[in-house]
């Protein structure tokens, strides 16, 4: 399955900046369990893409893409939860928090078009 490179490229670009702040969150002796969460799903938006591209069929393709877009859904809440309480300044939870939404928006939108493409191949 071929995958359009931004998706690809922008959640791994996003899963460096989510290790970074795990750093930085440990570091500023944030809450453990909360940084840990974020790590977990901010990283695995990107590890499902790349199992993704290698998927041996298009429901195997669909579904890695449908656990990358929880995984944004969820990195936006931590995201939140973490600004919201202060552990994280709001500037840079905005940008992040953006940068999630839009991997959640071409994540569903590559859900969705690989659906209907996979309904039409069975409908002929």
């Amino acid at each position: 399955m071929e995958l359009e490179g931004t998706v690809l490229h922008k959640s791994f670009v996003f899963a460096k900046r989510i290790a970074k702040l795990y750093k930085h969150l440990l570091a500023q002796g944030q809450p453990r369990a909360l940084a840990d969460q974020l790590l977990r799903s901010g990283t695995s938006i990107c590890a499902n893409m790349e199992e993704a591209t290698g998927g041996f069929s298009r429901r195997d393709f669909a579904a890695k893409c449908g656990i990358a877009y929880k995984e944004a859904r969820e990195t936006h809440y931590w995201l939140r939860l973490l600004s919201e309480t202060e552990c994280l300044n709001f500037r840079l939870a905005e940008s992040l928090l953006t940068d999630a939404k839009e991997l959640r928006h071409m994540l569903s939108a590559i859900v969705c078009s690989t659906r209907e493409n996979s309904q039409l191949l069975t409908d002929n």
